[in-house]
């Protein structure tokens, strides 16, 4: 027995049947695709919440996803090998923001479109995801609410914090209200006039007034 015919078997038969060619340019692209998903990924991340290490995972899920897809469409009996082995892959890292689940979804399914050949569709769907996250993703509310956290000494004081802040502010909404034998602490809700938050230090010189924190936040209001 020669050393020709120890690998004489279906597997030289496979790895002569795939193509290079096809291989390449799947994972070209799906680098070009990776790439784009993590200059969206960039573009639309706002705050400190942008995570480099998420991004670059975008980027490689993309390539990963491609090179299981390749490999399942070349062999019907390795697929079933390949569902079997990836349903015991947990993951246990927490998504903490609801977008990043888009993006995780993005590109797997780029990953998945470019393995199983269709090329125009992961290149043309990937683009019009993209524009279309730019366009909504970054669109900006016309009014940005604030949380603002007022201590006052005692009830005089809190009235005429009120009185200052529906005077100086487009709108208001009192979130909560917390009484202790140090004073008052007033949470509210407030829309800003053009922008300004120079009414916060005209409160802060009231009498009466302890302290004046303006905090900007999303909307969602934790009770």
């Amino acid at each position: 027995m020669t050393f020709n015919d120890i690998f004489k078997t279906s597997f030289l038969e496979k790895v002569s049947s795939f193509s290079a060619l096809d291989m390449v340019i799947a994972l070209a692209l799906a680098f070009a695709l990776g790439l784009f998903i993590l200059f969206v990924y960039r573009k639309t991340c706002h705050g400190v919440m942008y995570s480099t290490s998420f991004g670059v995972s975008l980027m490689i899920m993309t390539l990963i996803t491609t090179l299981v897809i390749l490999a399942v469409t070349s062999n019907v009996i390795l697929s079933l090998g390949m569902v079997g082995a990836l349903s015991i892959v947990r993951f246990r890292t927490a998504v903490k923001e609801p977008l990043d689940i888009a993006f995780l979804f993005w590109s797997i399914t780029g990953g998945i479109v470019l393995g199983a050949g269709l090329l125009p569709l992961a290149v043309f769907g990937s683009l019009f995801i993209g524009i279309i996250m730019l366009l909504f993703v970054n669109r900006k509310s016309h009014v940005q609410p604030y949380v603002l956290i007022i201590n006052c000494k005692d009830d005089t004081a809190e009235d005429k914090v009120l009185e200052m802040v529906s005077a100086s502010v487009k709108r208001h909404l009192l979130k909560s209200k917390s009484v202790s034998r140090d004073g008052i602490e007033l949470t509210l809700e407030v829309r800003l006039q053009e922008d300004t938050a120079k009414f916060v230090n005209q409160i802060l010189s009231m009498e009466g007034v302890l302290n004046a924190v303006l905090v900007s936040y999303n909307g969602e209001f934790a009770s």
